[in-house]
């Protein structure tokens, strides 16, 4: 059973989840990237000009940034889908908008992880950021 604007949380955690597979992927190539090419950890945290950006592979560092860019623009989607679940507009359009902001950001993730192409990867992001804007619009009408 689903109350009434809730199911926009199917999206919020959606994403999450996908957070969690990127985090499992950073790391999966991270730590024998590492291993390989025999990185100091207390150097690393210690010498500022030694770098995982200099000492491992571009396509091992994507995963890691890409990680990191879902805790960017991610967090106004997952504030703005928690309002309007809140506020009960969760549904309908804004039900789709939510997961069309969640398919670009994992097509995002998946181009910048690869491929990272970046001006596929900036198409992507503008996408996103206009279904993004949607939402914000749709809560602010609704609560303003």
């Amino acid at each position: 059973m689903t109350l009434i604007g809730m199911s926009i949380l199917q999206p919020v955690v959606a994403l999450a989840a996908w957070t969690m597979v990127m985090w499992l992927w950073m790391y999966a190539t991270r730590i024998p990237a590492m291993s390989k090419a025999q990185v100091d950890p207390d150097r690393l945290a210690n010498d500022p000009e030694v770098t995982l950006d200099r000492v491992l592979p571009p396509g091992v560092q994507w995963k890691a940034q890409n990680y990191n860019h879902l805790h960017e623009a991610p967090t106004v989607f997952y504030a703005i889908a928690i309002t309007l679940a809140i506020i009960g507009h969760g549904d309908g359009v804004n039900y789709w908008l939510a997961w069309i902001y969640v398919g670009l950001r994992v097509l995002h993730s998946l181009v910048q992880a690869t491929i990272n192409k970046v001006v596929l990867r900036f198409a992507i992001f503008v996408l996103s950021s206009l279904t993004l804007i949607a939402l914000i619009l749709h809560a602010a009408i609704a609560l303003f």
